[in-house]
């Protein structure tokens, strides 16, 4: 093996998608990406597994999708700044907004675009430049990241209706991503109340009661989701196979290996456990603390923290144990391994999500699809 590889099967990530939007039922599943920088093949496997979008946070991966032929409606996640109106309108179809600023933005580029579509040899009125662009009104319910307080949410509704080119299409909420709040009957209830007193507001029934990501599944299988939620944004829990609330299974039978990564042996010598002179800090700044096991054999593997955490990486043999990394090096204890790892073999990995995330965007571990794409 020449060179750390990720390895992504796609026909466990269509069955765990399958799998979630079956046992979700009605609710609408926007299959989420940026894990992955919008890799067109596992987008197309999520939406063979049934998702009714996707979901992405950059532009840059959202044409990425566009560039290898996705047609799929896209959510646009993290609301971009206003200079990015245009892109926004050209590549998604729905993003999710808590700045009116942005938002009027939109509504003029959306109109640009609609102007330059029905020019001789435009877009076309059947393109996104043709139609409105639909936003979900974000609300803050307690986990702090984006979202406007409650109170600012008539204003800014009646101000978005007045707009031409822009539709508010729903409420959403985000909760676990950065407060670790979790989901539950009374903030997505919440939620529910805020979506009925807006339609109240507006006449209409909104299209999409947004509640939240993977952390409001077991509350959706539970029977304990308030009836008004309809869309849930799905990503780490059909990726990865878990409860993003304890990262334990899901009880749907979902695989939770569908990504491997497999990193080459460059080292492997018997060596002391406990190191020797004058501690200080290691290169991140962190003082480890060591336990004396006495001589071990110990691999070196050409993964570091550049590409993955070490503690999200979990070795496939429960014989091999991660001890840490530097920024280009994984060291693990391989005594219990038998036969001793040779220079070149590969060690196999699980990785957490937050090493999945920089497995992805490392330039330096290889992607590998099977089946191939």
């Amino acid at each position: 093996m020449d060179r750390t590889t990720l390895h992504v099967d796609l026909r466990k990530i269509e069955e765990n998608a399958r799998r979630v939007t079956r046992a979700l039922g009605a609710l609408q599943v926007v299959g989420v990406t940026k894990v992955t920088c919008g890799s067109p093949q596992v987008a197309a496997a999520l939406l063979e597994g049934g998702v009714a979008a996707l979901g992405e946070s950059r532009l840059g991966n959202v044409q990425r999708l566009r560039d290898a032929g996705i047609a799929a409606p896209v959510w646009l996640l993290r609301a971009p700044t206003p200079e990015q109106a245009g892109e926004v309108v050209r590549l998604c179809d729905v993003s999710l907004q808590s700045e009116l600023e942005t938002v009027r933005a939109l509504d003029r580029a959306a109109a640009s675009a609609h102007l330059s579509a029905a020019e001789p040899g435009g877009a076309g009125a059947g393109g996104r430049q043709g139609r409105r662009h639909q936003v979900v009104a974000m609300v803050e319910l307690g986990d702090l990241r984006e979202g406007m307080m409650p109170d600012d949410l008539p204003a800014f509704v009646d101000a978005v209706e007045r707009l031409e080119r822009v539709e508010l299409a729903g409420i959403g909420v985000n909760l676990t991503c950065y407060g670790a709040v979790r989901p539950s009957p009374q903030n997505l209830g919440r939620l529910a109340a805020l979506a009925a007193a807006v339609e109240r507001q507006i006449g209409r029934p909104l299209r999409y009661v947004s509640g939240g990501n993977s952390g409001s599944i077991p509350l959706a299988l539970a029977g304990r989701l308030p009836a008004a939620v309809n869309t849930l944004r799905v990503g780490e829990s059909i990726l990865l196979g878990v409860d993003t609330l304890t990262r334990e299974p899901l009880p749907l039978g979902l695989h939770r290996d569908a990504f491997v990564v497999a990193a080459p042996v460059v080292e492997c010598l018997v060596k002391p456990s406990l190191p020797e002179g004058e501690a200080a800090q290691d290169a991140f700044g962190n003082r480890p603390v060591f336990s004396d096991r006495g001589l071990r054999r110990r691999a070196i593997c050409a993964l570091g923290r550049q590409d993955a955490p070490p503690e999200g990486l979990r070795p496939l043999d429960p014989r091999v144990q991660v001890l840490g990394a530097s920024s280009d090096h994984l060291i693990l204890d391989v005594h219990d391994v038998d036969p001793v790892p040779a220079l070149g073999d590969p060690v196999a990995f699980v990785p957490s999500y937050a090493a999945a995330l920089q497995l992805y965007t490392s330039p330096y571990v290889r992607k590998v699809f099977t089946p191939p794409a």
